[in-house]
């Protein structure tokens, strides 16, 4: 029975080659589909689907994220093409015409959780089409909330019945407020019913509707307050023979303190020969604990044998379910307890045991089981880890809008993953893992304890390598956090650092990309905020940096920069660090400073934005800076080398002049050690190629070859290639053969070609 299935198998290998097909169909529906001028699509003609693939196109299409509204059940518009059978959609807004769609499919299967349809034409589209349907579940899914039934009687009450479904067996109907009078207009009709389920129901009072329900096997009334008449409820409950399965836990143990609970729990066993599963957490219903004699009961043997008195006469026949979480006197922790399988927090098979009976609607109690869990975790005491990684996941997607779950949850996956061998993490779990969190940071991106506990996850995997599946959402998450949590704080600092990541080691597309959503104007706002509050802390640096790795290769960025006045911003930081010469990370800040000016440099049509005399003049001081080794140096000479190569005519101020400028570069260059090691890496040498063409100015050939040369001698496995495939050894070898670059130029072009040879 689905019940009793507390141990679902968990997949945690490959993912099988049948859902990567789905996967792929859903993320690109026009291979089976076409779209018309308002959004809707139509299938391809010539393509029939069963409902095999039916089903499953419409679960991974919300697995996906994908909204399931009108626009994509129109692909299911002809029954005769389509089939559905199985139909479960959460979270999702249905209008009348997405149900009318579902419900012409006759399914066999339909459950809608928190979709809100209109409650009248959505009874009336699934009677109109019910002649299939077994199972029907309309949890949290209607406008008012919870859901009168009176509001329907007014529509449907002269025929007498509200649901016209012959063969339904299950049915679960969330947040009714229905009174006794009302229990068999809800349940007329229904002569086939097994499993019902109105949880979180209002004024059933004294379960007056047993003698509808005569062949029930499974009922759950969680949170349903029953204290008011417990006895008249178990003497109504006991009519029910075939019961197989009774909840009555609740959320809270507020309404579950009842008037001699181990006589009722008794009367209820008793009068249940069926039953094999029981949840009565957040009742008292397992007494204190103290095992005592129970008047009026034929095995009062088996009592001293049995932590709960209530359950004596199950000592010799345990149940295969017990649900005790959060029951008084913590029942879970007692020792001889009649049941297979105990959920309750007294240890981690119990508490995954209660993650399961709570997942697919028990929120609240979700909530603390997760905590539960969390805490497992925290104390490093985890054995099940596949198990429990599998369980919060599955937590978090079926409860995206649930800040509390998607809180525990994302702190609960920072353990896992941090203990757990990132090689055990096959490709399929890692983007499970990486788009949960991302759906619960951007859903709730203004919580910093779930920013902050996606970020630190998120760093635990290889950053951009890992993400870059869904590169965008995770740069729109980091960017609201940075831009909106505390100033100077923890959550702002990790985004920043993760920002200056997804910047390293990706292509101009994605570079174009930061940009494009912000990132430059973001960065900036924090080196102008610390530099007007006088904070000189990592975060300036990152900001910086993050804006150098941006711009690299990138000339759309580069002007990015210039358009929101970053050269105002370069300026105020130098003088800040003249005038604080204790500044502690001023060598950082330098070297990501001039980085960035060095990739601006590089665009020949922005160089003009350099050629500005308070500009020129912090680059030729930095010609003879030590800060980080030669990096400040020698980024300073590149950018005034590109400048230069521009000719004479574009050189436009008169101090410091030109000839003066490039004076200072050669002295620098002469300085700097051909062996030493760099804070740098090129993607690309055509910046420092194109300079080997600049025979008019030799000087900017001699800090291009010098760059080359020290580069291929250091770091020969990775840039020798790149020097020949980019027509590198063509150039320099024409250098060699003209007699215009001076001797300087040429022995460092040998050397070049010597390291590459």
């Amino acid at each position: 029975m689905a019940y009793l299935q507390f141990y679902p198998v968990q997949n945690i290998g490959p993912e099988p080659l049948t859902e990567l097909c789905f996967k792929f169909i859903c993320a690109n529906l026009d291979i089976i589909s076409t779209k018309n001028k308002y959004g809707n699509r139509t299938l391809r003609k010539g393509l029939v689907l069963p409902s095999e693939i039916c089903d499953k196109m419409l679960e991974f299409a919300q697995r996906d994220g994908k909204d399931i509204d009108e626009t994509f059940l129109s692909i299911f518009e002809d029954v005769k093409s389509t089939r559905l059978k199985t139909v479960k959609i959460i979270n999702s807004c249905l209008s009348d015409t997405a149900i009318r769609i579902i419900a012409r499919h006759k399914l066999i299967k339909l459950e809608l959780n928190r979709c809100s349809p209109n409650l009248v034409t959505s009874i009336e589209h699934i009677n109109e089409h019910s002649e299939n349907l077994q199972s029907l579940t309309l949890r949290g899914s209607f406008k008012s909330n919870p859901v009168p039934v009176k509001f329907a009687m007014c529509h449907y009450y002269p025929r007498g019945y509200l649901f016209k479904t012959p063969k339904l067996k299950r049915l679960a109907v969330g947040n009714v407020c229905i009174s006794t009078s009302e229990y068999a207009f809800l349940l007329a009709h229904l002569p086939q019913l097994t499993h019902l389920d109105l949880s979180n129901a209002t004024e059933i009072q004294n379960f007056y509707f047993h003698n509808f329900v005569p062949n029930l096997v499974s009922l759950t009334l969680y949170n349903v307050k029953l204290s008011s008449n417990l006895q008249s409820f178990v003497s109504r409950v006991c009519h029910l023979k075939k019961l197989r399965h009774l909840d009555i836990s609740l959320a809270t143990s507020k309404y579950g303190q009842y008037e001699n609970p181990n006589q009722m729990l008794a009367e209820l066993v008793n009068g249940l020969p069926e039953l094999v599963s029981l949840d009565i957490g957040g009742t008292n219903l397992a007494g204190t604990g103290v095992a005592e004699r129970l008047h009026n009961m034929a095995d009062t043997e088996y009592s001293l044998m049995c932590d709960i008195p209530g359950l004596a006469s199950r000592v010799n026949n345990p149940l295969q379910f017990l649900g005790l979480y959060g029951t008084s006197h913590g029942a879970c922790k007692r020792h001889d307890i009649p049941a297979k399988l105990i959920a309750g927090d007294a240890n981690e098979e119990q508490i995954l045991i209660a993650a399961r009976v709570c997942m697919d609607y028990k929120n609240e109690l979700l909530q603390k089981v997760m905590n539960d869990l969390y805490h497992i975790f925290r104390n490093d005491s985890c054995e099940r880890m596949d198990h429990a990684l599998c369980t919060v996941l599955e937590a978090m997607e079926k409860h995206p809008f649930d800040k509390h779950i998607q809180i525990s949850g994302s702190a609960t996956l920072f353990y896992i993953v941090k203990v757990k061998e990132k090689s055990d993490l096959i490709v399929g779990m890692k983007r499970r893992i990486i788009g949960t969190l991302l759906t619960g940071m951007s859903t709730h991106n203004d919580e910093e304890p779930m920013i902050r506990n996606g970020c630190l996850t998120l760093c635990q995997f290889r950053i951009p390598q890992d993400v870059m599946w869904n590169y965008e959402a995770l740069v729109k998450v980091l960017l609201h956090s940075v831009k909106n949590a505390e100033p100077e704080g923890f959550v702002q600092r990790i985004g920043i650092y993760l920002l200056n990541s997804l910047a390293c080691q990706v292509d101009g597309k994605e570079k174009r990309l930061l940009g494009k959503l912000g990132c430059v104007k973001a960065m900036l706002q924090l080196v102008e905020y610390r530099l007007d509050s006088l904070i000189f802390d990592d975060v300036l640096e990152v900001a910086w940096s993050t804006m150098w790795n941006m711009t690299d290769e990138t000339p759309v960025n580069c002007q990015r920069f210039l358009d929101e006045h970053g050269m105002d911003l370069f300026l105020q930081c130098v003088d800040t660090m003249l005038v604080d010469k204790a500044y502690p990370r001023k060598e950082e800040l330098l070297r990501n400073m001039m980085g960035l000016l060095g990739n601006v440099a590089e665009v020949e049509e922005l160089r003009v934005n350099l050629m500005d005399q308070q500009y020129v003049s912090v680059f030729a001081d930095l010609l003879n800076s030590d800060s980080d080794g030669i990096e400040v140096s020698y980024n300073a000479a590149g950018i005034l080398a590109h400048m230069a190569s521009d000719g004479p005519s574009a050189w436009t101020i008169d101090d410091p002049s030109r000839n003066d400028v490039l004076k200072l570069m050669v002295e620098a260059i002469e300085r700097w050690d051909l062996s030493a090691e760099r804070n740098i890496n090129y993607r690309s040498f055509l910046p420092l190629l194109r300079l080997l063409d600049v025979y008019h100015t030799l000087e900017c050939q001699h800090w291009a070859v010098w760059a080359l040369a020290n580069l291929t001698k250091v770091y020969p496995l990775k840039y020798c290639s790149l020097v020949e495939t980019e027509g590198g050894l063509e150039k320099l070898e024409k250098l060699l053969e003209d007699p215009r670059p001076y001797e300087c130029i040429k022995f460092l072009a040998r050397q070049v070609i010597y390291y590459c040879q």
